[in-house]
């Protein structure tokens, strides 16, 4: 068993750990693809948010939509290597490639057109964009064909290829869902400020009442940020995320006080997470039909990696919170989530 006195330590050095990976919340860039099949043409459109991408691609994005021939030739090229269709397991011939402003320079659509030796009865793509957009790219590609099959998938690391059954139905929103819970379990300041909300919380129904508490605010805020019906800047919303870690952990360290006023603060600052949650889906400017299928299951998704997450501390938090010196572990870890949130704050400041 670890000894009480090294418990502060491991929480702290896990607490500083997170420190380099913080400074940009979420390190993944999301483009959104149609592929569209009509009889033996299939049309993949790639919607893509420039500033998201590493520099080099960006700039290159950039000079192609404003008309750079030579730039538009070299994304073209890019194009045909990085996406492969193949129908029935015979590859379709690469066609023209357009690159479009859309979103008054916000977004870049690049329209691929394929051509099929046959109408396909199943359908594989495989994407590999890591020469262009970078290793921690992915892609939402949402498949259409007459007979009604299709769906969303979601391609990147670790998954670069799918095949489909055009005559199958699809479960909708999987990718949207998988996306969700890589957007929690990889923000590590969100995941920093639940775990800091939690201290303490060895209770089962303490533990609900304040992740529920959560889960409602950042819920609200998520919905009505990417129907847009409300706008916070990024340059508003991530030092406030920081400071909402802050926050907590200082509570921590001077005592949370009542029940009541953690569910407050959960609620509260949840609403703020929830508009940085956005991001992952506000720039893929999604309406109708689509954008209720997206937000529903990436925050189903961000619900099951948030359960996944506190499953995975609360029997560390119990072990801790049968020692005799519970209190103490529990103080010095809060100040090591403090310093992280303060590195994260003025970080994110000096950022924007």
């Amino acid at each position: 068993m670890i000894g009480a006195w090294r418990l502060p330590i491991i929480l702290c050095c896990l607490a500083v750990g997170l420190l380099p990976a913080g400074g940009r919340a979420h390190v993944t860039a999301t483009g959104l693809a149609v592929v569209a099949v009509n009889d033996r043409e299939v049309s993949y459109r790639l919607t893509v948010v420039p500033s998201e991408l590493p520099e080099a691609a960006s700039q290159l994005l950039s000079r192609a939509v404003a008309g750079s021939r030579s730039d538009a030739e070299q994304v073209a090229e890019a194009m045909q290597r990085a996406v492969v269709v193949r129908v029935d397991g015979a590859p379709c011939r690469p066609g023209r490639v357009a690159i479009q402003d859309v979103g008054a320079g916000l977004k870049a659509l690049l329209d691929y057109a394929l051509h099929c030796p046959a109408a396909p009865g199943r359908l594989e793509l495989e994407e590999d964009w890591t020469g262009l957009f970078g290793v921690h790219y992915q892609t939402i590609a949402t498949i259409r064909s007459p007979q009604g099959g299709g769906g969303e998938h979601l391609l990147g690391q670790g998954s670069a290829w799918i095949s489909v059954d055009l005559g199958a139905p699809t479960p909708v929103g999987l990718a949207f869902i998988s996306l969700g819970v890589e957007h929690i379990l990889t923000g590590y300041d969100h995941l920093l400020f639940l775990f800091a909300l939690l201290a303490g919380a060895a209770n089962f129904w303490r533990v609900l009442g304040i992740a529920s508490m959560f889960t409602l605010a950042h819920s609200i805020t998520l919905s009505l940020a990417v129907t847009g019906l409300v706008h916070a800047p990024s340059a508003v919303v991530e030092p406030m995320i920081a400071l909402s870690i802050i926050w907590v952990a200082v509570e921590n360290v001077l005592g949370a006080g009542r029940l009541w006023r953690r569910f407050a603060v959960a609620f509260m600052f949840g609403q703020v997470h929830g508009l940085g949650f956005a991001d992952a889906l506000t720039p893929l400017a999604l309406a109708g039909w689509p954008l209720v299928r997206a937000l529903a299951g990436f925050n189903l998704g961000v619900e099951l990696g948030q359960m996944i997450a506190i499953a995975l501390v609360l029997p560390i938090m119990i072990t801790i919170g049968r020692l005799a010196s519970a209190v103490l572990v529990y103080r010095y870890a809060s100040l090591a989530v403090a310093a992280a949130g303060a590195y994260w704050l003025v970080e994110r400041i000096s950022f924007e």
